[in-house]
């Protein structure tokens, strides 16, 4: 786990003033200085390609692409004149003093759009973010060693910011909920910012907070000074503790059958030896956890199931160790004219389609507030989506393992542990990049850089059909996607959320994951030792002495869908093999079975691929007389087995405290306390307060305002094409309009030609 974030800026982007070579350029003496002192101050990203020999800027909306050794630039598509060429000297790229007024200043005036009024559900700004902390402060319940979980804007009331949405006056107060720990005391609050006043101050009983940075620093520092830790090292030949990177987890709860007491509030540690290659996840010391007491910062005890050596073959993940590179010629995407896009505020507009955009510090990207222009009418589709929660179950039931089953968003906070994106490697160089403002553990506010990726691609044709008699011609439409990219690092894994929009009406989510496995150190070297049969019991050998567990990663989405409006109902529609009674030779038909589900309990389903499911509203038409829907798709292609399911038996310690990893499918009433699939404080929970807790109560789900929670995943199974780095692994979901339109709603789509390009 760590919180150290990507570098911004390529290798040869050095950091430094340079000697201020002067040239002339127009005829005038210029100053040249670095691209990266030019772009300082003014929080642009850039990205050089060096086969290109191109500089790529971003700046909100503003894209600029400049060759090294030309006068001129390409901004948002505009050719501009520069002051002095772009060159690169001593690895280092130089620009003319005034590069970043000439580039950007004019063009950040004419490009973005200021919102006449703040948006009922923009996140909260670094300085509400301060405000809410120092009121806390100022406070009567403030106690020193508070620490802050999160500062986040209390929710609205939703019918209030559709009415808002559409054009009604309505006018919002900014309250920031927040959760601070007093040791291990949960305790959730709010702020009224207008009135700066904290107006609920509650502490929670039970429930033990989210691990946070300082909880991190707190385990490296209690092992490198304990003796126990030391001796267990020393047993495997290992006497620098600074040289072990620690990993604090969470413990799980199995009723005190691990020696553990749920009052505590505890982190498990495996840790990992440094060799210097800059990948310690491949030097395991394996079966040795220490449990820490973070009350009492010390060592609770040490569980050691015996030596097993620490695999130290250096095994660098950046290719460091190879002579030669991949010959590979760049590949340009340019919007000469600009982005199909728009954005004011926090509102994105594209094609049909209108949304809100935020980043949240638990559950990161926060898409609201769904719209679709329908031929001039404005219609509803979703007033909220994220990504729930998620949860990576390991299958190993070794003393290292068998309490693995992370829940990465409910336990560290994946907004918290956004990796700021690149341009040229995280997203083409077309993308627009955003920063984002969370709140630390003290309360005050830091800005994510590059957050947020929005970029436009080609993604094959949207239609296609070549009429062969008659005038014979083509008739062929591009299909264009808007991706909206957020990217989480939660320690050795990297997880990358896609929100894709088409225009016609589909919504996709695609979800990779990459980084480096969570290895096993074992005995054997390949699989003809006498060990490697019992080694690979839970996992493939994907090393010399290393084994990749088996293990899942599921992620469920809470999608708050009103399909043209708040009552929706759950339709099923079943194909099924009927006997023919019609006539005619044949023996069968194709026929469907539909219904609609009653209640939460009857919701709760595995999906199966070859049926239907519908989030639909019987209340409104299409023109033929049909409900308008959205197809609820969990399974829509991957590339690792997919997760039907979690591989467990009913009666494991998990499935007391994590439902939504077994079922694709769930809806419930809407409830805007009902935020998170996993319960709000899952870390050491002793039972499930998320789904199956919202779905106790069996509430109708006919023609309600409901929400869908859908769950989707893949089984993990290790192959040494994924080590020492994963190639990123991807499932996908999808939510599809079924009979939401008349017609195909793309018909109007301009046929491109290439010199459009």
């Amino acid at each position: 786990m760590t919180f150290k974030p990507k570098a911004l800026v390529k290798a040869l982007m050095l950091c430094g003033a340079l000697s201020s070579p002067v040239v002339l350029g127009h005829g005038s003496p210029v100053e040249y200085i670095t691209l990266e002192s030019s772009l300082e101050s003014t929080g642009a990203s850039m990205f050089f390609d060096q086969d290109a020999q191109q500089v790529h800027i971003n700046k909100g909306e503003v894209h600029i692409r400049a060759t090294v050794g030309e006068r001129q630039a390409e901004v948002n598509g505009k050719i501009i004149d520069l002051m002095a060429p772009i060159k690169v000297e001593n690895g280092q790229v130089l620009v003319d003093s005034q590069f970043a007024n000439e580039v950007l200043q004019n063009q950040l005036l004419q490009t973005f759009a200021v919102s006449a009024g703040v948006h009922p559900m923009d996140p909260l700004s670094a300085d509400e973010i301060a405000l809410a902390s120092q009121v806390v402060r100022q406070s009567a319940h403030y106690k020193d060693n508070l620490r802050f979980t999160e500062i986040l804007l209390a929710e609205q009331d939703k019918a209030r910011v559709w009415d808002w949405t559409f054009g009604g006056n309505q006018t919002f107060q900014r309250l920031a909920n927040f959760t601070v720990l007093d040791g291990k005391q949960v305790i959730e609050g709010t702020v009224d910012l207008g009135s700066k006043t904290v107006t609920r101050w509650e502490p929670i009983e039970g429930a033990h907070g989210m691990v946070i940075l300082d909880d991190m620093v707190t385990v490296q520092k209690v092992i490198e000074n304990s003796p126990a830790y030391a001796q267990a090292l020393a047993k495997r030949d290992i006497h620098d503790v600074s040289k072990v990177i620690a990993t604090p987890l969470t413990v799980g709860y199995f009723e005190e059958a691990d020696g553990l007491k749920q009052e505590q509030r505890l982190l498990k540690v495996v840790s990992y030896l440094n060799v210097g290659d800059g990948n310690f996840w491949a030097h395991p010391i394996e079966g040795l956890v220490a449990v820490v007491d973070l009350e009492t910062e010390s060592v609770l005890k040490i569980e050691d199931d015996g030596v097993i050596p620490v695999p130290l073959t250096p095994r660098p993940y950046d290719g460091r160790d190879l002579k030669e590179k991949a010959l590979v010629k760049p590949l340009i995407v340019s919007e000469p004219q600009g982005p199909n896009y728009s954005m004011n505020g926090n509102m994105v507009h594209w094609q049909n389609w209108d949304f809100h955009l935020k980043l949240d510090s638990r559950v990161g990207l926060v898409l609201s507030t769904l719209t679709y222009n329908d031929g001039g009418t404005k219609r509803k589709v979703m007033y909220e989506g994220s990504l729930g929660g998620m949860i990576v179950p390991y299958g190993d039931p070794d003393t290292g393992w068998y309490f693995k089953a992370y829940l990465d968003s409910g336990d560290y906070g994946m907004g918290v542990l956004t990796s700021p994106l690149e341009l040229g490697s995280d997203v083409p160089t077309n993308a627009r990049l955003f920063p984002a403002t969370v709140a630390d553990s003290n309360g005050e506010p830091y800005t994510i850089p590059n957050a947020i990726a929005i970029f436009e691609r080609y993604a094959g044709p949207e239609y296609k059909h070549y009429k062969m008699k008659g005038d014979s011609r083509n008739e062929s439409r591009a299909r264009r996607e808007l991706v909206v990219r957020w990217i989480s690092t939660i320690g050795n894994y990297d997880y990358m959320f896609d929100w894709v929009l088409l225009a016609n009406g589909t919504i996709k989510l695609d979800v990779g994951a990459s980084g480096i496995e969570a290895v096993k150190g074992v005995n054997a070297r390949t699989m003809h030792d006498a060990t490697a049969k019992e080694d690979t019991r839970y996992g493939t050998l994907i090393d010399h002495n290393i084994v990749g567990t088996t293990h899942q990663h599921i992620y469920n989405f809470r999608l708050d869908l009103d399909v043209d409006g708040e009552q929706n109902s759950l339709m099923e529609i079943d194909p099924v093999v009927a006997k023919n009674t019609a006539g005619g030779p044949r023996k069968s038909v194709m026929t469907t079975n539909e219904r609609i589900v009653p209640n939460e309990q009857e919701a709760i389903q595995k999906f199966d691929p070859s049926t239907i499911r519908l989030m639909t509203n019987t209340n409104k038409e299409n023109r033929m007389g049909n409900p308008v829907s959205y197809q609820v798709i969990p399974f829509a292609g991957g590339t690792h087995p997919i997760a039907k399911g979690a591989l467990f038996s009913p009666d494991e310690w998990l499935y007391k405290r994590v439902n939504f990893m077994d079922k694709q499918i769930w809806v419930t009433q809407y409830n805007p306390e009902e935020r998170f699939p996993e319960g709000k404080y899952p870390n050491q929970a002793k039972t499930d307060t998320g789904l199956k807790a919202y779905t106790d109560d069996n509430q109708s789900i006919q023609n309600e305002d409901n929400v869908l929670w859908m769950t989707t995943g893949a089984t993990h199974i290790a192959r040494a094409e994924e080590w020492p780095m994963m190639p990123t692994e991807y499932v996908h979901a999808m939510l599809k309009p079924w009979n939401f339109f008349d017609q195909t709603p793309t018909l109007n789509l301009p046929k491109e030609t290439p010199h459009q390009h």
